[in-house]
């Protein structure tokens, strides 16, 4: 959300030699980046902690179209930028496309488990505990 928010706060000028050359570029920019967002937020929602699938996946929809929406009145206040309804649709794109890919996918929700999993047991300490235990850093 943090690298969305800084991207958006750049004026039109500052962006547009970064960006590929051709027609709807910065659409396919915006399906990428949300879909990321969408991406994450399914991963610090998942179904062993916020209900069933298809709820973790509307709720991460509705939360990557608030921040879009957020995102595009952010833009409004922003030199050479403004708010724009087909950037909004494709950031709605993205992040169904992620949530729809994530629901067909249950290699996916596992892969996102286990590195739930992972950075828990770090953060807890269990794993660098161990690391050290077994010098095998």
């Amino acid at each position: 959300m943090g690298i969305i928010f800084c991207l958006s706060h750049q004026s039109g000028d500052t962006l547009s030699p970064y960006l590929p050359a051709f027609p709807g570029s910065d659409k396919i920019c915006h399906m990428t980046i949300y879909g990321l967002l969408a991406l994450t937020v399914l991963w610090s929602f998942y179904p062993g902690r916020q209900g069933t699938l298809v709820k973790v996946a509307l709720k991460t929809v509705v939360f990557c179209l608030g921040y879009g929406m957020t995102d595009e009145f952010h833009q409004s206040f922003i030199p050479q930028r403004s708010v724009s309804g087909l950037d909004l649709s494709a950031d709605l794109v993205g992040a169904m496309l992620v949530c729809g890919i994530w629901l067909r996918s249950k290699s996916l929700r596992v892969f996102l488990e286990s590195w739930d999993m992972t950075l828990v047991k770090w953060l807890k300490g269990d794993y660098i505990e161990k690391r050290f235990k077994d010098k095998s850093f």
